[in-house]
């Protein structure tokens, strides 16, 4: 909306962003769906080894996904670790 004064108000305007191109509006939907990130993960060499040479502890991995999917990971008590873990480290 674009006011001049207090006597004149305009009608709202269109938005464009400013990645509006031509061929996207002229039906280039497929190129904007190519434009769209992407998440990818690389694990480094070192991470890859520790995970071969038994420095994953599985079935406490699995204990712990199991706590977060039923909710019952995340307690108070926890959470206060965590904050005062975090608090100490920004001092």
């Amino acid at each position: 909306m674009q006011v001049s004064g207090s006597s004149q108000v305009h009608q709202a305007h269109a938005l464009q962003g400013p990645h509006a191109t031509r061929s996207r509006a002229a039906g280039g939907a497929e190129q904007a769906k190519l434009a769209q990130p992407v998440d990818q993960l690389e694990i480094s060499a070192e991470a890859a080894q520790a995970s071969q040479a038994g420095g994953v502890r599985t079935d406490r991995v699995a204990e712990i996904r199991a706590q977060i999917a039923s909710g019952a990971y995340e307690t108070p008590e926890k959470l206060d670790a965590a904050v005062e873990r975090l608090l100490d480290q920004i001092g």
